[in-house]
């Protein structure tokens, strides 16, 4: 993989297309890295045992081919 995790990097194709971000996570088996700030899946969350539901976000892996590293 041409990009590894704590790299700054911006999206080249996909409805993201244009947002820059961190690499969080690297998942090299399956081609695919984790930015912070984009892909970002809602996931409503039941409220249990005293708890009160909500909608918790969080970033999906996308395919790193569709990533570009920002040199510093």
């Amino acid at each position: 993989m041409h990009v590894k995790k704590g790299d700054t990097v911006k999206v080249i194709a996909g409805k993201d297309k244009g947002k820059t971000g961190t690499i969080v996570r690297a998942l090299p088996k399956f081609g695919k890295v984790v930015v912070e700030g984009v892909a970002i899946a809602k996931r409503h969350v039941k409220g249990r045992a005293g708890q009160v539901g909500h909608i918790a976000e969080r970033p999906q892996p996308i395919d790193a081919s569709n990533v570009a590293r920002i040199e510093k």
